[in-house]
């Protein structure tokens, strides 16, 4: 079946991203498994904050282990190596709880989707006038399928990590601020005093890097989003393909079929060549940002160190502080070609979910085939203009052949 070109659904100005998420949750709000996903999510808040505890305590075990290294104390080495077995082994146990709340939230969360799509799909020829709308409607099965799962995984992979982020950022900016409230650089003469040094240095550095990453990764969002496109039409034409078979091989049309499904894989190695291209130049700023990382620590808080304000195991603490810190804060540099690639598959469900929650008869230009009961073993089909309500039994293979732009 194909819809004329005078019966595709044109899609509607696409919303923005806040807009598009919005809808989603509203989704979701009315899901059965709403509660559970909320339970969910509050246990990983929990289980995230209480992290956040952990690393902290382990932060200040640096300072007396690192102390006693240079003070050569062994009795007060193994005590600190005891320390730290009960720190780790608490982190362990909250990572493992973290890990299996975050699958149940991303098995939990796409039940939700699918089943809000699926019941919109499903609803009383909706899935025949979706067809009809162009090539919105062409393969809906590989984003309720594809799309929803890599919507949903990124979805609670993002969200836990910017959660995490903000809660050690929060946590550690703390740390930075009391090591270096009375930090002073001398020069010209006379001290010249800079609180909270490390704090504003690990600021400047995070976005000095988000900034140069969105600049250059910026296109990387409508690139994958062309690329899913063009894998779900080269998936399409071979699905087809495989349907047809038997039509295919008594026309003798295996040389048209193989034609197009090149022109198609080639429109996918074109859209995936400009994804490459994109990846690659961002990893001239995320790897290089990751290279400086090692030393950038070291190099802020040894003024602290040489000045004499704190020990060798108070400089240890203060370089992993402002490691934690300026980490959170890179949390955008680090995972912007996730958010690129949830960006894209975002668009492709939340089209799809708008369109199908959409008037697809109406905007097809009106018509409409009602399906009405006829003489006994026998159906008819009428197209008409007339609003929705008449019956809708008797579906046969001829009215399935029929098309809003065609007679019966």
């Amino acid at each position: 079946m194909s819809a004329s070109p005078q019966n595709r659904v044109e899609p509607a100005a696409r919303p923005g991203v806040f807009r598009q998420v919005s809808e989603l949750l509203g989704a979701l709000r009315r899901s059965p498994v709403a509660k559970p996903l909320v339970a969910l999510m509050a246990a990983i808040i929990v289980v995230v904050a209480l992290t956040a505890y952990g690393q902290i305590e382990l932060n200040s075990w640096n300072k007396p282990f690192y102390d006693a290294i240079s003070r050569r104390d062994l009795s007060e080495f193994v005590v600190q190596v005891g320390v730290f077995a009960i720190i780790a082994g608490a982190l362990l146990v909250l990572n493992v709880a973290q890990r299996w709340l975050g699958e149940t939230l991303q098995l939990k969360l796409r039940e939700a989707v699918v089943s809000d799509l699926v019941g919109l799909w499903l609803q009383p020829r909706r899935a025949f006038w979706l067809q009809a709308s162009g090539p919105m409607g062409a393969h809906p099965d590989q984003r309720m399928h594809d799309d929803t799962l890599k919507l949903c995984d990124l979805s609670v992979t993002l969200g836990v990590g910017l959660l995490q982020a903000a809660m050690l950022f929060g946590s550690f900016a703390s740390v930075l601020w009391v090591i270096s409230k009375d930090f002073s650089l001398f020069f010209d003469g006379k001290d010249h005093v800079l609180p909270g040094f490390m704090l504003w240095a690990a600021i400047a550095y995070a976005i000095a890097g988000s900034l140069v990453t969105y600049w250059v990764g910026n296109g990387l969002i409508s690139r994958n989003a062309e690329r899913y496109a063009r894998e779900g039409e080269l998936r399409f034409s071979l699905t087809r393909i495989n349907e047809h078979l038997d039509g295919i091989s008594l026309a003798g049309g295996e040389a048209d079929e193989k034609r197009r499904v090149a022109a198609h894989f080639g429109d996918v190695l074109r859209a995936t060549s400009r994804v490459v291209l994109g990846l690659t130049n961002l990893t001239w700023v995320t790897a290089g940002f990751g290279w400086i990382t090692i030393i950038a620590p070291t190099l802020v808080a040894s003024p602290l160190y040489f000045s004499g304000k704190v020990s060798f195991g108070g400089l240890m603490m203060a370089a992993a502080a402002f490691t934690q810190a300026q980490s959170s804060l890179r949390w955008f540099v680090d995972n912007f070609s996730i958010i690129a690639d949830w960006r894209a598959t975002l668009l492709r469900v939340s089209d799809l979910r708008r369109m199908l929650a959409s008037d697809l008869e109406t905007q097809a230009g009106g018509s409409r085939i009602a399906y009405e009961e006829g003489e006994a073993g026998r159906s008819r089909s009428n197209r008409s203009r007339s609003a929705p309500g008449a019956a809708t039994t008797g579906w046969t293979r001829r009215a399935w052949s029929c098309t809003a732009a065609s007679a019966c």
